[in-house]
């Protein structure tokens, strides 16, 4: 078999070389250690919090080490692409400041483009490239049409399902598969010519080398080393089209774009020996691979899962209706990924994660368990470090997409809204008591009249007791006092109805008192801010006024 001829039998528009294709895209001239990573998501549907679990990866790898981080598309499976996906991906990488340095980007008018020296950065744009190295594989006997369709190798590999399928039955049809393979790679140039000229369509397929029995050792950044079975398929690398396949375009792309670092989850371990063998037969250095752990949920049941595209969390989109920050998202990506993350931020509280000194040796081999009760305690940390200026600016941007009516609440007195958030901000330890930008709205209720509802006092005072701490403390309430002052005032009625006025009083003989100056507060607390857990109630009555706060006393006297 002449496999020159046969090359320029099947590709005879090809007239691009390999060499052509190395000079178009030279080897990058950056620092030593510098790596070249890149986030090459299909455009699928919505944005998957797996898919930003990976390229905080790229960011972190390629900003620290002074690299380049490149945002590919792999739109090759048209069926399967959404309208307005690459645009969506490209949005959300911008909200989480996920930036990189070359690839697809939105133009000013909204269309799509790109930036950077090795693009095209859509893989339907890059067929050209494609064809020359598969014609480069058909000239070496590396790789071979196959004039047979997918639907006639399909039928080949068909087993009677209908029946019970005996677990040797499957070996049968792995025989058959085997079988209908070998079968392809036999062919001479006279049938090729024939089914050329008849129009017939072909795709590429590999010459595969490899032995199902024999391992090869290989060794992955997070896993460590591997041994997997070499690959003795001849799968397809160029379809009949001329898209390539998942497995071709990646080794090809990630060379030409001079990858050094493939980051992608483990799902893709199967895989690995097409690649390696691939990388082989082309002549390329292949990059290191990073097979990033699954992220996994806890079911109903107790049981561990792969978080799916119906978990609530699973896209993107859900966080910001939540109400979570775009920080919190990082930072919690950030202790998924590395174990020793939040060592590091009780130890560094006021520096950017952005200077995390993110460590491939710190990343997990098993899989990572999403837990909302985690994101939510890290939230809550990272919004008690904000400045009042900055939960208020950022729960207003939330409001005016999610709840436009509070959003116009917060608006119309701006440092009002701020002097709320203030409260017990700042310091050593600062308050958490928000979680999510939609429960801001519940916190600050009871700081606005149209939002104010009272509603119970603790269980086991009888209402003479809460009725009369309340007119008590309305007589003697000073809008002037500080906080010690008026909580003096509050050990004053308490002894007047017979409540321990000191705490240490009430611990050291219970029975004698009807409660204790804390009870006394708390009947106060209810009745001006309508709950039981609030902010400091001394810094609440200020930010109240007078008026106000002796308003909701004199209606609470009365409805008691």
């Amino acid at each position: 078999m002449n496999y020159n001829e046969l090359a320029e039998l099947l590709f005879p528009n090809v007239t691009l070389t390999p060499e052509d294709l190395e000079e178009r895209y030279p080897p990058r001239n950056l620092p030593e250690g510098a790596k070249v990573v890149r986030f090459a998501p299909s455009p699928t549907g919505y944005v998957h919090f797996g898919g930003i679990y990976q390229a905080v990866v790229d960011y972190m790898l390629a900003s620290q080490s002074g690299g380049v981080f490149s945002l590919r598309i792999e739109d090759t499976d048209s069926q399967r692409e959404v309208d307005g996906a690459v645009e969506a991906l490209v949005r959300t990488l911008a909200q989480y400041g996920i930036e990189y340095d070359e690839g697809v980007i939105l133009n000013e008018d909204g269309s799509i483009g790109e930036r950077g020296a090795y693009g095209p950065y859509k893989q339907s744009q890059r067929t050209e490239l494609y064809a020359v190295y598969a014609k480069k594989l058909v000239s070496e006997g590396k790789a071979y049409p196959g004039f047979a369709t997918e639907e006639e190798l399909e039928a080949i590999q068909e087993t009677d399902k209908k029946a019970e399928i005996k677990n040797t039955d499957w070996s049968v049809a792995a025989e058959q598969k085997r079988a209908a393979m070998l079968a392809g790679r036999e062919f001479t140039m006279d049938e090729v010519k024939a089914h050329l000229a008849a129009g017939n369509p072909f795709v590429i397929r590999i010459l595969a080398d490899g032995d199902q029995e024999k391992k090869i050792k290989f060794t992955d950044m997070v896993k460590g080393v591997l041994e997997l079975p070499e690959n003795d398929e001849d799968f397809v690398l160029l379809k009949s089209d001329g898209v390539p396949t998942y497995h071709f375009a990646h080794a090809v792309d990630d060379h030409l774009m001079r990858t050094t670092h493939v980051i992608r989850g483990e799902d893709w371990l199967p895989s690995l020996p097409k690649h390696i063998q691939l990388f082989r037969y082309l002549g390329f250095r292949m990059p290191k691979y990073l097979h990033t752990a699954q992220i996994l949920k806890i079911d109903e049941n107790g049981n561990k899962k792969k978080i799916s595209k119906r978990d609530r969390g699973a896209k993107m989109d859900d966080y910001a209706e939540m109400g979570y920050c775009t920080d919190v998202v990082w930072e919690y990506l950030l202790t998924l990924l590395n174990s020793n993350y939040e060592e590091w931020r009780m130890a560094n509280p006021d520096v950017h994660y952005r200077n995390y000194p993110f460590s491939i040796k710190n990343m997990s081999v098993s899989g990572c368990l999403f837990d909302f009760d985690k994101l939510n305690d890290v939230s809550r940390n990272v919004i008690s470090r904000m400045t009042a200026d900055q939960v208020y600016t950022q729960v207003l941007d939330w409001a005016k997409i999610y709840d436009p009516e509070f959003a116009v609440l917060l608006a119309e007195k701006p440092d009002y809204a701020k002097e709320i958030l203030a409260i017990g901000r700042g310091g050593k330890k600062p308050r958490k008591d928000i979680t999510v930008w939609s429960g801001v709205k519940e916190y600050m209720s009871f700081f606005y009249d149209n939002l104010f509802e009272r509603g119970d006092y603790p269980e086991g005072f009888p209402s003479e007791d809460i009725k009369r701490a309340l007119a008590e403390f309305a007589a003697v309430y000073n809008p002037d006092d500080d906080n010690t002052t008026w909580f003096a005032r509050l050990k004053a009625i308490a002894g007047d109805i017979g409540y321990a006025p000191e705490m240490k009083l009430w611990k050291q003989s219970p029975e004698s008192y009807r409660g204790n100056v804390g009870d006394i507060s708390m009947f106060v607390r209810v009745a001006i801010t309508g709950r039981q857990n609030s902010p400091d109630l001394h810094d609440v009555m200020r930010i109240l006024g007078e008026k106000r706060v002796r308003e909701r006393l004199a209606s609470a006297i009365a409805a008691l």
